[in-house]
Order: C-alpha cells, then structure tokens, then sequence
C-alpha cells in the first residue's frame, strides 16, 4: 500500500499547494480541497472537499477521464453598497463565480479536454449559516444559470437543504460519493466558511480568464 513518501507531484502543474495524501479506504491518492481552491488530475486520483453554502463542480471529460473539482462561494455586499451600484455590484459577483468555473474547465481543456466532451455534477448550497440566509440560494442560481448558458451536460445535482455534504469524486471514473452532515461535532465548517465569505467580500476581481 502507498505510504505518504510515494506520493508523487500532481500530474498537472500548479496544484502543488493543495492538500494531497494517501486515502486508505480507497488505497489511492486524494486530493483535499478548501474554499476558493480547486484541483484537476488526470491520474487516478480521488478529490474531496466539505460543503456548506459552497458550491462544488465535478467537471471531467468523460472520454479522457481527465477532471477536477472548485469549491466556490459568490461575493455578497451591503445593502448600502448595493444602493449605490447595483448592476456593478452584481456583476462582479457574477464575474467572481465564472472565475471559479473558467478556471476549472479551462485548466481541463488546456490539457487535451474537449469540451464536447465534458460533463458536470453540482453540489452544494446548504443554507448552515443563518446570517448568510441567501448565500447558498444564490450560489445555486449562478451555477445552474451557468451550466444552462454554457450548453455543458449536465448529469446529477444535490443543491440546497440545510446540512452540510461531503463529497468525495473520482474524475476518472466521474463517481460521486456524498454524504450529508445531520450532526456537527464542531463549527470548523461554519468557521471556514465565514472566513471565506469575509475574505472575498467586496474584493475586486482582477485579472482575465484565458479561454481554449
């Protein structure tokens, strides 16, 4: 069985800062994801992340069984900030969450992906923190509307509710394991999420995707 020390680099470059260990249950490399992060392979590999008003996407080309995984959440301002410019204010949050997708698919095209071939599975969209009421609702909104405008195929959903999920995918195979948290031991979830949610809140989006 591999051990931590056979862990070799990530078969495609620039995910070298992301969490990766060997699975003992699946006997294979896992790649652990946070939010804001995102992970793509085209090893045999498994991704994981837990979600709570986050979104996830598991997008693979399935002849390739090249794929990978964003763990993602819209910017949300003020009630103020929205008076004063509404249609920048949500353009930018909008902006933001194609960011997280582009990148994903992007990453999967620039590396012999075909996009006739991709297929997606969303997640997500928990309503967990009650001050953040319209967090997950609209994170769900945004990737449907995006998946819906971008003509990708999409096989299976499990969006919105009030637990936080476990997700565990495998892009070589495009399985989907998930598990719903009824009961939390600890806030690390909630935690984690607000630190995300004030991290990006009202951040500029700077930069330019390049597309295949």
């Amino acid at each position: 069985m591999k051990s931590s020390n056979d862990i070799k680099r990530p078969s495609i470059t620039g995910f070298e800062h992301i969490n990766r260990y060997v699975d003992n249950e699946h006997k294979i490399i896992a790649a652990k994801i946070l939010p804001g992060e995102y992970y793509v392979t085209q090893d045999d590999e498994l991704i994981t992340t837990v979600l709570g008003s986050c979104i996830s996407a598991c997008i693979r080309d399935k002849v390739l069984g090249l794929g990978g995984m964003n763990h993602f959440m819209l910017p949300v301002t003020t009630v103020d900030k929205l008076k004063q410019g509404h249609e920048s204010v949500v353009g930018n949050a909008t902006r933001y969450g194609n960011f997280a997708m582009e990148h994903l698919i992007n990453t999967i095209l620039g590396n012999g992906g075909k996009r006739k071939n991709l297929e997606v599975k969303v997640f997500g969209g928990g309503k967990i923190i009650p001050s953040l009421t319209d967090v997950g609702l609209k994170n769900i909104e945004f990737v449907l509307d995006y998946i819906d405008m971008e003509g990708l195929l999409l096989l299976s959903q499990d969006l919105g509710d009030i637990y936080p999920r476990k997700i565990i995918y495998f892009p070589k195979t495009g399985k989907v394991g998930m598990k719903k948290i009824e009961h939390l031991h600890n806030d690390t979830i909630i935690r984690r999420e607000r630190q995300y949610f004030n991290d990006i809140k009202n951040a500029p989006v700077e930069g330019y995707v390049e597309l295949f």
